[in-house]
């Protein structure tokens, strides 16, 4: 009799939009700033709680290409709250042993935010708990685009043979080429759009979007949203995972 094949439940890799911070602060009457720092705080729980619930690699989506079209104020407001973040999550990594990386084209961020990503990866390089990344100025068009014109240069200079150019040799290159590709995705506050968040990863992502806002997003939300992941009937193409 053939062995009946195990249901995998939990998702290896979960990568969240995490959206409704403005809308949380407006609900109460109060700056959209302070709905940005909010989001913020939740995040160091929400990594605790994906790692106690199974989560080997958490991705999140904190900056994306198209948020320097907001206000000047606001995105000021937010690079602030994002560098004092990135400088408080090298303790936060030590107290959690988790590995914490930066995807996303990072050359347009101010130097300080780039020294403060880089001491940050450093610190926490050898932690073998939560694999956790940020998009900072990250975009999947823009992801695909520089591994592109990265494999056209080194196709010129003749250190690639364009015919051992196939989907695993792209992906070698994207932003997220150690890690593997999301299981689920979650966004909140109720949108129905991925945003351009790692178009190429999210080929057979699973999708799952709640109302709540990101602030009051909680394990409990957590667990909802890998029910849900649970009950799904996995396949690639018509194939089964």
């Amino acid at each position: 009799m053939a062995k009946k094949e195990e249901k995998n439940t939990i998702p290896k890799h979960i990568a969240i939009i995490m959206d409704g911070n403005g809308r949380w602060a407006k609900k109460r009457l109060l700056p959209r700033a302070m709905g940005h720092s909010a989001g913020a705080n939740n995040v160091e729980k929400i990594c605790e709680d994906a790692w106690d619930l199974g989560i080997k690699y958490l991705t999140v989506y904190a900056f994306s290409t198209e948020n320097w079209t907001r206000s000047v104020d606001e995105v000021s407001a937010l690079m602030k709250i994002l560098k004092q973040y990135l400088e408080d999550c090298i303790e936060k990594s030590r107290k959690n042993n988790m590995r914490v990386r930066v995807i996303g084209d990072i050359s347009r961020l101010s130097q300080d935010m780039q020294d403060a990503i880089r001491r940050l990866e450093d610190a926490s390089k050898d932690f073998d708990g939560l694999q956790f990344q940020v998009a900072l100025n990250y975009g999947g068009r823009d992801d695909i685009v520089r591994a592109v014109k990265g494999i056209a240069l080194d196709a010129q200079k003749g250190n690639i043979d364009p015919e051992k150019i196939d989907e695993n040799f792209i992906s070698s290159r994207l932003d997220t080429s150690d890690i593997p590709d999301p299981d689920l995705l979650i966004r909140t506050s109720g949108e129905l759009r991925i945003s351009n968040f790692m178009l190429w990863q999210m080929a057979y992502t699973e999708m799952y979007f709640t109302d709540v806002y990101w602030p009051d997003f909680d394990k409990k939300e957590l667990e909802k949203a890998i029910e849900y992941y649970g009950g799904r009937d996995r396949r690639y193409g018509g194939r089964k995972s």
